[in-house]
């Protein structure tokens, strides 16, 4: 049996968790005492009196603090290297913006894996992606895929196209968000009443989603589907050339992938 354990639990850690067969094989530490309670009587885990504990008793250690936090807990962990059985844990970190490079002179000799989920992790239709450090066995990195399996889609990833994967699949779902909130307006502004209009916006997203999953047909062929000349989806994506909406979403990306790049450096310098 391979021992979990959290550091930090948080929404996305809980996440994990919840969708995680045998509670007994995971513990987790936190800073929030109430916090502990709560996961440990929903999903009957265990808890680690502190982060060293967590860490010296966990085969696989999933660091899942704030990036601010970081700092303090790697501090706190490093003393434990010279402490640990013989066989050091694997850390995989979630924290984002974080790059292999500090948490490597931070935690010398301990291989390590940095994973970038996302949003919809919370109701298992997220995707994760994993970039190793070279002392991470094939073994061990088929064990933290199975782990992020368990919310989603994984895929493996060299860790230069990070803050790309940050900007796209970290923050892409925000960006989906406000386009459904878009869409839910629209709709409200046609005429329907918002619960109408949300239900519609929904299923047209995630459908739209599935198509172009299903059928290996590129958007641009999908939209060439819907949109008849002369029609109503015509005079729609009229607006939506003339606004620059996919040139606006494409440069979000690239911004929140900027954005990533420079904090990463700020654990770089």
């Amino acid at each position: 049996m391979t021992i979990i354990a959290f550091v930090g639990a948080g929404k996305m850690a809980e996440a994990i968790i919840s969708k995680l067969d045998l509670p007994s094989n995971i513990m987790a530490a936190d800073v929030s005492k109430r916090r502990l309670g709560y996961l440990k009587k929903k999903y009957k885990i265990g808890l680690a009196k502190d982060n060293q504990e967590a860490f010296a008793k966990g085969e696989i250690v999933v660091l899942a603090v704030k990036p601010q936090g970081v700092g303090v807990v790697v501090a706190e962990l490093a003393p434990q290297l010279g402490k640990t059985k013989q066989v050091l844990p694997l850390l995989v970190s979630i924290v984002a913006g974080i790059p292999l490079g500090y948490l490597r002179k931070k935690l010398p000799g301990l291989p390590i894996i940095r994973a970038m989920p996302n949003n919809p992790c919370l109701v298992g239709m997220g995707i994760t992606a994993l970039a190793k450090d070279n002392l991470v066995s094939g073994r061990q990195y088929k064990k933290v895929e199975a782990i992020f399996k368990a919310v989603g889609k994984v895929i493996g990833v060299p860790e230069k196209w990070m803050d790309a994967v940050t900007g796209l699949s970290g923050s892409g779902p925000a960006f989906v968000y406000e386009t459904i909130d878009a869409l839910i307006g629209g709709g409200v502004a046609a005429g329907l009443p918002r619960a109408i209009a949300t239900k519609l916006a929904v299923q047209t997203v995630l459908g739209a989603a599935t198509t172009v999953k299903k059928t290996g047909k590129s958007p641009k062929e999908l939209r060439e589907m819907v949109a008849s000349k002369g029609g109503t989806t015509v005079e729609g994506l009229k607006i939506i050339k003339k606004a620059r909406v996919k040139q606006a979403l494409s440069r979000a990306v690239v911004a929140a992938a900027n954005k990533s790049k420079i904090i990463s450096k700020k654990w770089t310098s």
